[in-house]
């Protein structure tokens, strides 16, 4: 009887659910430790052995529950300037500034013939040329006096290359070297129904790099907003121009045609990404602005497809007071995903 009541405790013992196992082992060992048969006290040592060893690890199923939940998606201003602790990078690691791509096709209709002040042209110009655009950054400093900032320097360089024109012997028509030094604040608030997640302001110098009469060149002081909310992102820029004297200025009009400032639009599905470029004088007797579309779409790793339209003015700096009516299709390095 005394076997049949320990098999019937074992057995219910077996039932028990994984917790109450663990959590009974230590009274279960002493209960085995009683029964004065050699046998019976063996199984219910055999019994408990082998109960503990088939339950499994708590922890070790907590941390694969972990593993298989999906991560949230990290912000596309967040990877582009490391505003989260999980896209944060170690300081003087070059990372993606703005968009770099190059467009081998890039048609504009109304190339500038006349570039020079008194009308005339170094070359003649061809519809077709290649535009590439390479843009990136370094963080010098991080956490600024302990604060939620960091310091940047920024460059981008922009090219029109008349690689067709081979009369020309194929010349670069322009590039533009834009170096800038910013001071990124890392914001977390809400604004307009969207996230304000940085601010940034610091000084920008942008030229050609070319003597005269095809010199331009201008010093901005700037500001930019970054804005998300879901998987659209809104950048709102601001600049003002450092005045020069009336003798080294060589764009004193750069602002009729280029304005105040200019407003991207972000908005990411898939492995596509669709923005847009607003930009306007502000003036209503001689209003000028400019829009640019862009359509990028995914073709090998790290790098997409791009199809880029620009019309109006400030296209490059040569073009500042040119109306331009362009369309390109090339590569993008990607930079957001």
């Amino acid at each position: 009887m005394k076997t049949f009541s320990f098999s019937l405790a074992l057995f219910f013992f077996s039932l028990a659910p994984p917790p109450l196992l663990q959590a009974d082992i230590l009274q279960s060992i002493s209960d085995c430790s009683a029964i004065k048969n050699n046998a019976e006290r063996l199984a219910c040592y055999d019994m408990i052995a082998t109960s503990s060893a088939t339950q499994p690890d708590t922890h070790v199923l907590e941390k694969k529950i972990a593993q298989n939940e999906p991560k949230p998606e990290i912000s596309y201003l967040s990877k582009l300037w490391g505003l989260d602790s999980e896209t944060r990078r170690d300081k003087y690691s070059l990372v993606p500034h703005r968009p770099s791509y190059i467009l081998p096709v890039s048609l504009n209709n109304k190339p500038n013939e006349t570039p020079n002040i008194d009308g005339s042209s170094e070359m003649d110009v061809k519809d077709n040329e290649v535009k590439f655009q390479l843009s990136l950054k370094v963080k010098l400093w991080e956490d600024i006096l302990g604060n939620d900032m960091d310091l940047w320097f920024g460059y981008t360089q922009q090219s029109f290359w008349q690689l067709y024109n081979t009369a020309e012997s194929s010349p670069f028509r322009e590039t533009n070297y834009e170096p800038e030094l910013l001071v990124n604040f890392r914001t977390d608030y809400d604004i307009l129904g969207m996230k304000c997640r940085m601010i940034n302001v610091g000084f920008n110098h942008q030229s050609n790099g070319r003597s005269e009469p095809y010199s331009r060149s201008w010093n901005r002081i700037v500001a930019n907003v970054g804005l998300e909310k879901d998987n659209f992102t809104l950048l709102l820029k601001t600049w003002y121009r450092l005045p020069e004297s009336k003798t080294d200025d060589d764009n004193p009009d750069t602002d009729d045609y280029l304005g105040y400032g200019e407003i991207w639009g972000y908005y990411t599905t898939g492995k596509q990404r669709f923005a847009v470029m607003l930009r306007n004088n502000l003036q209503s007797h001689e209003n000028r602005g400019a829009l640019q579309l862009d359509w990028s779409f995914p073709l090998i790793p790290r790098v997409s497809g791009y199809i880029q339209y620009f019309t109006g003015y400030g296209e490059s700096l040569l073009d500042y007071n040119h109306s331009v009516n362009r369309i390109g299709i090339g590569f993008m390095l990607k930079d957001w995903n």
